[in-house]
């Protein structure tokens, strides 16, 4: 059974997940895959561009903006699971706050829980013991992504503290340790300044691995660069760059042929060599 953990020790990098949001009001490319045929076709160009996982995701957390409701996420889903777990040859991930979405998508193919809530859920954790899927937490602060915690102790110690917790949670449930993943949540419940902070700071959660880090044209690169959304690759590749020389273990992103040339470099400057020769 496919194992994230697992798979970065095999491949000796960081892995590579494509973004496939199958919603009209993604804060990226709003719409472009919504529908069947065309997520379809983007799942096929993401598994080609070298990424290592597709993450779906039916409902939007864009800042400022309303969640789908479960009937609608749902039926999103739908219109893509089972068929392109069953296509491409690479693990489909779901991207969903909501145990009953996971329930449907590990039904149909999928072996990744992207979790978006922020908090522990013995209904998520029971799913993910169940079907023997890999859970990847992120810290959200207990806030939307459009609203703001304030950490008395700093940011990185916050996600430090949730990290752990959610740890020790997930393995006294019974969860293998190779099927967690920690993501410390740029732009949830974040200052862009604490944005900043997290990936400065990318190796001080060494003890959480692997870490996923996604900053994929997001808020912190169109401040930093003064690009719009649809303009933002050379930022999000400069900071992709740098939280996977940092140590970050999954990169999750919606330019996936850059990003995978950016981890390949990368690995081969550590290394010192190339993997393949």
């Amino acid at each position: 059974m496919f194992s994230i953990y697992n798979s970065i020790i095999e491949k000796q990098r960081p892995l590579v997940m494509g973004i496939l949001n199958v919603t009209p009001d993604s804060f990226f490319e709003a719409g472009k895959s919504f529908f069947a045929e065309s997520a379809f076709n983007r799942a096929l160009q993401i598994e080609s561009d070298g990424a290592d996982i597709i993450d779906i995701g039916g409902c939007s957390t864009s800042p400022g903006k309303s969640f789908a409701s479960f009937e609608e996420e749902l039926s999103r889903l739908k219109t893509v699971l089972p068929l392109i777990p069953d296509t491409v040859n690479i693990p489909v991930s779901v991207d969903t706050f909501r145990p009953e979405i996971a329930k449907f998508a590990l039904e149909n193919g999928v072996v990744i829980v992207n979790d978006e809530s922020g908090v522990f859920s013995k209904e998520m954790a029971s799913l993910v013991k169940e079907y023997n899927a890999n859970w990847i937490f992120m810290h959200t602060g207990n806030k939307t992504s459009s609203e703001v915690a304030v950490y008395e102790n700093g940011v990185v110690e916050n996600v430090l503290e949730f990290f752990k917790s959610m740890k020790e949670q997930a393995l006294n449930f019974g969860i293998a340790e190779d099927k967690l993943c920690f993501d410390y949540g740029i732009g949830f419940g974040k200052t862009r300044e604490d944005d900043l902070t997290l990936l400065k700071n990318t190796d001080f959660f060494s003890d959480y691995k692997p870490l996923l880090v996604g900053v994929s044209n997001k808020r912190v690169v169109g401040q930093a660069t003064g690009r719009e959304v649809t303009d933002r690759l050379f930022g999000t590749v400069s900071a992709e760059s740098v939280s996977a020389f940092l140590g970050a273990g999954v990169i999750r992103t919606h330019n996936v042929k850059a990003c995978v040339d950016s981890v390949n470099m990368i690995t081969a400057i550590k290394k010192g060599g190339f993997i393949n020769g």
